[in-house]
């Protein structure tokens, strides 16, 4: 188990995404893969407010209230950790005092919840004033309907900024820092988020830990993208650098015995400062990978060569 930052949140060292839940995985697949994940240990989903709202004939929340029904039937709501995000639900846009009030209160009936462990701002919100946004936040807290503070999709001078209206008011410090990083999305945190949240001691939670599946190695040319639900994001490396990266952590994976997408979850978790990786599933089988890169143990120079076939994304 490992802490969550400076808080009191004890979680396995994998984050299972619900983003999938409601999408490419209906509500008794959804099911399925939540029973697999505890019963293997793991115990901290991550969701959003806004998840599936862009599925057609969703309207958001719709992964919040299949994991919010699982925890009801299973009586389970203690021994999971759950993180949730506000921002981007159709009826809930931005970070406005009020719009976070009214957000979390949909939330917590969807989970079916009294609390929230930790609550993200999804996206920065340019039209409302910082403090307000922090001062909302704290109230949360301070109401017992949120235990802990997250930032997610901020810029490095933002969530400076936010630290320091914090230290100034005396309001609730964020524990964790959910940014986008991979293997072949490095310079962004390496360069300019790993050291706050090293300074701020934030936990680190990377999403798109694999890439949107790129990093799985099942897209190695045009023809294997195609009639996949979530491999838009996956043709953005399916480049000489990409396939470069891929090649390596392929080659890595099969001394090690493991599959690719373990591997580059591995190494993820071998970075310095990194909580656990995100990553989700749309079937249990899928589980098998995220399990196994808990397990696996990168050596120096196996981290070393993936950082250098990686080097151009740093």
């Amino acid at each position: 188990m490992t802490v969550i930052g400076v808080s009191d949140l004890n979680i396995h060292p994998l984050a299972l995404g619900g983003n999938t839940f409601g999408w490419t995985a209906d509500e008794p697949t959804s099911r399925e893969v939540l029973d697999t994940f505890t019963a293997r240990g793991g115990n901290f989903l991550d969701t959003a407010d806004g998840y599936s709202a862009w599925v057609p004939g969703n309207s958001g929340g719709e992964s919040e209230s299949i994991i919010g029904r699982w925890m009801k039937d299973r009586g389970n709501r203690s021994d999971v950790v759950v993180a949730t995000k506000v921002s981007t639900h159709p009826d809930y846009p931005g970070l406005s005092a009020r719009n976070i009030s009214n957000a979390a209160d949909a939330s917590l009936t969807r989970l079916q919840s009294d609390y929230i462990d930790l609550y993200y701002a999804h996206f920065d919100d340019a039209e409302t004033p910082l403090i307000e946004t922090v001062a909302a936040l704290d109230s949360l807290v301070r109401a017992g309907k949120v235990r802990y503070i997250g930032i997610s999709n901020y810029s490095p001078e933002r969530i400076r900024e936010w630290m320091d209206i914090v230290q100034t008011n005396g309001f609730t410090a964020p524990v964790a820092l959910q940014p986008h990083y991979n293997l072949v999305e490095r310079r962004n945190f390496e360069r300019n988020l790993a050291p706050l949240a090293e300074e701020y001691k934030l936990g680190v939670f990377p999403y798109y830990s694999l890439a949107s599946g790129f990093l799985t190695g099942k897209y190695r040319t045009s023809e294997d993208l195609a009639g996949a639900a979530r491999s838009g994001g996956a043709a953005t490396y399916l480049n000489d650098d990409g396939l470069s990266v891929l090649n390596t952590l392929t080659a890595v994976a099969e001394e090690r015995s493991a599959s690719v997408a373990a591997t580059a979850l591995a190494w993820l978790s071998a970075q310095p400062g990194i909580t656990a990786p995100l990553a989700s599933v749309s079937r249990p089988a899928q589980l098998e990978d995220l399990f196994a890169a808990g397990e696996l143990e990168l050596s120096n120079d196996d981290v070393a060569r993936l950082n250098a076939a990686s080097a151009t994304f740093a």
